[in-house]
């Protein structure tokens, strides 16, 4: 199921069950590897695509117009070394996407796993790292090498600066400015500067964790926010009490963080 206006480089690798829509662009711009590309079974890329290698896409995945996939990344550091983007299955790619691929600085690898809703205008810089199951909102932009854990939700027209983290089922608000790591299970929004607000409850609810666990890391992060301790005192205040998973993977997550937590 391939368009006759679209335009596909021969080393292109697409399944039989996957459909190429009107005027899309699949590799050949003449870049290292650019036409190194793989597409799973069942995608759909509608019209007017420009999708350039080294790249794997996995199956499932939905791909709306006038997104651009895997090209070179906003990088002046970058010289055209081979590095790749790698999309997992069951995305839905939505309207005017930008993805770039990796480079030496970040392990030559931009990723996207599964199941993730990417809306309009959407901004994936070179060497990101996106969990399962997470949504970025329309125009949320990722400078390079940020990582973002499963099951988090990234406002709309909210930006994450270089190399920070945003931990696992963590929802960030609209028009934030994240310049530092987002504590997993924070329910997080910038005023003037980015603050945490508690926990992500109602994500967490929805995801099954126990009234317990959700407890368990309200305290944890009341502590953290708005108990008047600085991170260290919280720590220790938090550690005298049971350790439910949920929390030990907040306490590490705090413990391994370079550029300190949003609280």
């Amino acid at each position: 199921m391939i368009h006759p206006t679209a335009i596909i480089a021969p080393g292109v690798r697409i399944a039989a069950s996957a459909t190429v829509g009107p005027y899309c662009v699949i590799g050949g711009s003449g870049d290292s590897g650019c036409d190194d590309i793989e597409i799973g079974g069942e995608c759909v890329l509608d019209a007017h695509l420009c999708v350039q290698g080294p790249i794997k896409i996995g199956a499932g995945n939905r791909f709306f117009p006038y997104s651009t996939i895997g090209v070179v990344p906003q990088d002046l550091k970058f010289r055209n070394e081979t590095s790749q983007t790698i999309i997992g299955d069951g995305n839905t790619i939505r309207e005017f996407v930008t993805i770039h691929r990796g480079t030496t600085g970040g392990g030559l690898v931009t990723r996207i796993g599964s199941n993730c809703l990417v809306m309009a205008y959407t901004h994936i810089a070179h060497d990101c790292q996106v969990g399962d199951h997470t949504i970025l909102g329309n125009a949320a932009t990722l400078a390079g090498h940020v990582t973002i854990g499963d099951h988090c939700n990234v406002g709309a027209f909210s930006g994450v600066h270089q190399f920070c983290r945003v931990g696992r089922h963590a929802i960030i608000g609209g028009y934030s400015v994240i310049t530092r790591d987002v504590m997993p299970y924070s329910n997080t929004v910038t005023e003037r500067t980015a603050r945490a607000f508690g926990v992500n409850k109602i994500g967490l609810e929805r995801r099954g964790f126990s009234p317990e666990a959700i407890a368990a890391l309200h305290r944890a992060v009341r502590l953290l926010t708005a108990a008047g301790l600085n991170t260290t005192q919280a720590v220790e205040q938090i550690r005298e009490e049971p350790i439910t998973p949920e929390v030990a993977e907040l306490l590490e997550f705090i413990a391994s963080s370079e550029r300190g937590v949003i609280k």
